[in-house]
C-alpha cells in the first residue's frame, strides 16, 4: 500500500468517525426527554410598576393646545415652578410656588414667552418657554389663573417636557391604593406603611439620600420648603420627622 493511498484511507475513517459522533447526538439530541431552559427568577412583579402612563410626545405649541379644557395631574411633584398670568402672559414677578404631586390642573391654553432675565426655572430659557396656562379646580381660588413653563425652543426646534411634568389620567384611578394613603398623598403627609412611589408623590423628588440604599435607610425630601426625612425598610416607610436645615 503505497504512502498516499494510506493517509487518504486514514482521513476517510477520521471523517466517518466524526460524522458518526455527530449522528449519535443527533438522534440523543432529539429523543432525550424535553428541558425547558430555566428562566432567570428577578422576584415578583410590583403591581404599581405594571399600570400604563399615557405619553403624548407633543412636537409644537399647537400639540399642547389639544389639551386645553382638559385636566391633568401633577407627576413631577415638588419641582415645577409656577407663576400668577393671565390668558397669553406668565407674571414672572409673582412665583406662586412650586406645583405639588397630583395636584389636578384645568388646562386653558399654550403659548410661548421669553423667560426674564434674573429668573431661573428649572425648564431652559431657550429662545424662548413653551408655557401652560391653567386653574386649579380644587385650591381656594379655582378660578385664578397661572402659569407653569413646560418646555423651550431652541435652534434644534422645540423640547417638552409635559410626559414627565403630567399624568394625563387621574392618578387614583392608576393606582389602586388605600383611602388611607390617598388622603395622606392628597395633604402631602408621610404615613407609616408608603412605599417610595407613594411618598414621591405626596411630597415630591428626593433632596438627599443620607444613608442605606435605595428602598433602605433615611431619605429628604424637599417638600417645597418644607424638608421632611424618611426612613425605609424592604421599601415602605417606618417614620419620618421634620428635616429642617438639612
Amino acid at each position: 500500500m503505497t504512502p498516499g493511498l494510506k493517509v487518504a484511507l486514514g482521513l476517510t475513517a477520521v471523517m466517518l468517525l466524526a460524522f458518526g459522533i455527530e449522528v449519535t447526538y443527533i438522534h440523543y439530541d432529539r429523543n432525550r426527554p424535553d428541558q425547558t431552559a430555566a428562566q432567570p427568577n428577578y422576584g415578583p412583579t410590583d403591581p404599581d410598576d405594571l399600570v400604563f402612563l399615557k405619553r403624548k410626545h407633543p412636537e409644537s405649541v399647537a400639540d399642547l393646545k389639544d389639551l386645553n379644557s382638559e385636566t391633568v395631574w401633577v407627576q413631577a411633584g415638588g419641582q415645577m415652578e409656577y407663576f400668577a398670568a393671565e390668558r397669553h402672559r406668565a407674571d414672572y414677578a409673582k412665583p406662586a410656588g412650586v406645583l405639588p404631586g397630583g395636584q389636578p390642573l384645568k388646562i386653558v391654553d399654550a403659548f410661548q414667552q421669553a423667560e426674564p432675565k434674573g429668573v431661573s426655572t428649572r425648564v431652559p430659557a431657550g429662545t424662548g418657554q413653551v408655557l401652560l396656562a391653567f386653574t386649579m379646580p380644587k385650591s381656594a381660588d379655582a378660578a385664578k389663573l397661572y402659569a407653569a413653563p413646560v418646555g423651550y425652543r431652541d435652534a434644534s426646534g422645540y423640547n417638552f417636557f409635559t410626559d414627565d411634568i403630567f399624568f394625563y389620567d387621574d392618578p387614583h384611578k392608576l393606582w389602586d391604593w388605600s383611602p388611607q394613603i390617598w388622603q395622606a398623598i392628597d395633604t402631602h403627609q408621610v404615613i407609616a406603611g408608603m412605599n417610595q412611589r407613594q411618598v414621591s408623590l405626596s411630597l415630591g423628588a428626593i433632596a438627599k439620600q443620607s444613608s442605606g440604599q435605595y428602598g433602605d435607610g433615611e431619605m429628604v425630601y424637599a417638600n417645597a420648603g418644607h424638608p421632611v426625612a424618611v426612613t425605609f425598610a424592604k421599601g415602605k416607610v417606618t417614620a419620618s420627622r421634620s428635616a429642617a436645615g438639612y
